[in-house]
């Protein structure tokens, strides 16, 4: 064997070639190699990349932790600060003696956070809140799904302790924050004058409405900043801004002469089928208002359940025409005229022409001789037009306006209408022979009430007030300002009007003996009139009247009860004088006014 130069063993050759000798094979193939970048170089782009990226952020870092540091900080604290108002608590209502009527107690508010709570937990939190507050399932279901609200009311004026109960159940999403709540401890006491508030505790009717501003005080305003889960976050900023209180509001109103007022015109008002009825029951020399009732009246813990029409203070937002109640300023006009005394005597029919119609007294009778004091006695349309035509329209007129009508009498009564005074140079032919006896002319029984008065305090005029006073900031009652004073007709012809209206009570003839009390002597006026209805585009039904005071000789009290569309019966003297007669007795006792005895004034 011949060694090659490459080793002992020769190569093996390969076939050889047609006509030719084996050729010697070549070197084996050189394997593929993958050839690298320069390590070198590829450290420099990495870090060449890097150092970009780390320019940004820090570029960014410098945005944020230096120019801009002071925008941001602020932008990332008002994320977490919550404003909260901080409610101020409601002044109370309390009559004369200091008796609550409303009041403010502490109350607590239930919220949800719908985006907090577990969508396995709405049906039970439902189902349990509407349990413990009374409120629809429905609802508070409907709060729940709307999980991008963050603050959803359930209720307000929740009692403290059902509150606790449950916040104690410990349900994620649910919310307790302390609030008021308005109560009223009388329920339909004053109802109708004292008014109610709404959710937002803002007054809605009655003297919750006239009063808000001095009621309800200023609300506080707080601001705190809270974690993620809704946690104080303790050591950080807050401001506060304290709740000022409300003042409270003392009325003229003496709890237990209101009840007495309401109980008597409630009563009366549902034995005659009657639509409604007031009550106004005055101190004579100060002009005050012990009593003003309605029926039906608001319950004010549940004034939802009344009927719109029947939630306000008709006694001074009702009008009407005032009827026969309305003769004594035709009375007072001739008498300070001097175109009648008492004793004229009138030549009286039971029918009068004027202009273009035929009017007539109230029952018919023959023609016969009547002194101006018995055509009041005896309340004769004819009469007192016969007297009411010795002086001018004019002059009528301006006795109606001295007496208050036509306007609101300025004592902050709330729901105060002012009436319809017509001008004189409007009133028809027939328009003014019947204003004289109280049709065509529409008052609120607080107007006629003040009437009244007027005659009772000797011919002086005193503005009708509610309100007595009121606390100040250390709570201390400052007295209302003294009512306004106006001499309104002489003390001669107040007192012969005294003198006649006792007569229409005491008289053989009277229309108002319904009204007497024993031990007084009572002077008053019944009234019936046609009533117009805009229900039924014209005059329907009736309202009956009786208004008076007493004692005669030395007057305290003047009240007033009016019967509107009354069912049975209709008469003045016999539906209205009852209930005057059973709230001015109960008012003489609880003023402890004496009995005077049975002497007229008569001569």
């Amino acid at each position: 064997m011949v060694r090659g130069r490459d080793g002992d063993v020769p190569p093996r050759r390969g076939p050889a070639g047609p006509g030719g000798p084996p050729r010697r094979p070549g070197p084996p193939p050189r394997p593929a190699v993958l050839r690298l970048g320069n390590p070198r170089r590829r450290i420099n782009l990495a870090l060449m990349a890097m150092a970009v990226v780390l320019s940004l952020f820090a570029g960014r870092l410098v945005q944020l932790q230096g120019l801009n540091s002071k925008t941001f900080q602020a932008k990332a604290a008002d994320q977490r600060v919550t404003p909260e108002v901080l409610p101020a608590k409601r002044g109370s209502i309390t009559d004369v003696n200091g008796n609550e009527l409303a009041v403010t107690a502490d109350a607590r508010e239930i919220y949800l956070d719908p985006k907090e709570v577990k969508e396995t937990q709405r049906e039970l939190i439902a189902t349990t809140l509407s349990a413990e507050l009374g409120k629809p399932k429905d609802g508070i279901a409907a709060k729940l799904a709307q999980v991008d609200k963050r603050y959803m009311v359930v209720a307000r004026d929740v009692d403290p302790l059902v509150a606790r109960k449950i916040m104690g159940m410990g349900f994620r999403g649910v919310g307790s924050k302390p609030t008021y709540r308005r109560l009223y401890p009388g329920g339909t006491l004053a109802g109708g004058l004292v008014g109610f508030v709404g959710d937002d505790g803002f007054g809605l009717e009655g003297l919750e409405q006239a009063y808000n501003k001095t009621l309800a005080g200023q609300d506080g305003q707080q601001s705190i900043e809270i974690g993620r889960g809704g946690e104080r976050i303790p050591m950080t900023r807050s401001t506060r801004q304290a709740p000022v209180p409300g003042r409270d509001l003392r009325l003229t109103i003496d709890r237990y002469i209101q009840w007495a007022a309401y109980e008597a015109i409630a009563k009366q008002v549902k034995a005659v089928g009657a639509r409604s009825g007031s009550v106004i029951v005055m101190d004579i020399k100060t002009g005050q208002i012990l009593a003003m009732a309605n029926a039906p009246e608001v319950d004010l813990r549940d004034w939802q359940a009344t009927s719109a029409e029947d939630r306000g203070n008709k006694a001074a937002a009702e009008v009407f025409e005032p009827g026969s109640t309305n003769k004594v300023i035709t009375a007072a006009a001739a008498l300070e005229a001097g175109v009648v005394a008492p004793s004229t005597l009138f030549t009286v029919p039971d029918n009068i022409q004027c202009a273009d119609k035929v009017l007539r007294d109230a029952h018919p009778h023959p023609t016969e001789q009547m002194t101006f004091a018995q055509i009041l006695e005896e309340s004769s349309n004819v009469g007192t037009i016969m007297a009411g035509t010795k002086i001018t329209d004019q002059r009528l007129h301006n006795m109606f306006t001295a007496f208050g009508f036509g306007a609101k009498s300025g004592g902050g009564i709330p729901s105060e209408e002012a009436g319809l005074l017509p001008d004189w140079q409007d009133w028809s032919g027939s328009q003014r022979c019947t204003i004289m006896y109280g049709q065509g002319i529409s008052v609120t029984a607080l107007q006629m009430a003040s009437v009244y008065q007027t005659i009772a305090n000797g011919g002086v005029r005193l503005t009708p007030t509610i309100v007595a006073g009121s606390t100040d900031e250390k709570g201390h009652l400052v007295p209302a300002a003294t009512p306004k004073q106006t001499r309104v007709i002489s003390e001669l012809t107040a007192r012969q009007l005294a003198s006649m209206l006792e007569k229409a009570v005491a008289g053989a003839d009277g229309t108002g003996g319904a009204a007497a009390i024993d031990g007084y002597r009572v002077a008053g006026k019944t009234g019936t009139a046609m009533r117009y209805d805009q229900k039924c585009g014209g005059y329907c039904g009736y309202t009956a009247t009786f208004v008076g005071f007493t004692p005669a000789e030395a007057p305290r009290l003047v009240a007033l009860a009016v019967i509107q569309d009354p069912k049975k019966d209709h008469y003045g003297g016999t539906i209205a004088a009852p209930v005057f007669q059973e709230v001015m007795t109960f008012a003489l006792k609880t003023k402890k006014i004496p009995p005077t005895g049975s002497t007229s004034l008569l001569r």
